[in-house]
């Protein structure tokens, strides 16, 4: 039987897992960035007081994954810092963090949502595309990105 899974918006007592939970999959993937660092240790700062949301998935009382929603501008929120613990993956967790933030995205005013990753990160892309989102030239703050897509909301 899976385990039910709820998605809470951003309370001071998560901020540390936004940091490490998406620190896990940077390290082992790729490396962090000048702006990781400042993102993940500041998410009130850089994120939620620019208009952003910050997302957790909890199951059984244990916070499992993130996922933010950075505000670009009027109608458009960059999807970033998405991730699960490893040990939870599989278990459609991103499929939830995924369309909760795009049902947040949409209730916010948003009219399209980009977001920044790496083809490296298959099941991500997959994940991506499932949803709707298209593939768009890349023109993006990190180094690590060779892919950038949008979903029109």
């Amino acid at each position: 039987m899976q385990n039910k899974v709820t998605i809470h918006p951003f309370e001071k007592k998560y901020a540390l897992y936004f940091e490490t939970l998406n620190r896990a999959w940077i390290e082992k993937y790729f490396w962090m960035e000048p702006i990781d660092f400042e993102v993940l240790q500041k998410p009130e700062e850089n994120i939620l007081q620019q208009g952003g949301k910050i997302l957790f998935a909890e199951v059984q009382n244990e916070i499992v994954g993130t996922v933010a929603l950075k505000k670009v501008n009027h109608s458009t929120f960059e999807f970033t810092k998405m991730a699960v613990d490893e040990k939870h993956q599989g278990k459609k967790i991103g499929w939830q963090l995924t369309e909760a933030a795009l049902t947040l995205a949409k209730q916010e005013g948003a009219t399209e949502v980009i977001l920044y990753s790496n083809t490296k990160l298959a099941s991500a892309i997959h994940l991506y595309r499932k949803f709707g989102f298209v593939e768009v030239p890349v023109d993006g703050p990190y180094k690590r990105s060779d892919i950038k897509m949008r979903i029109a909301l």
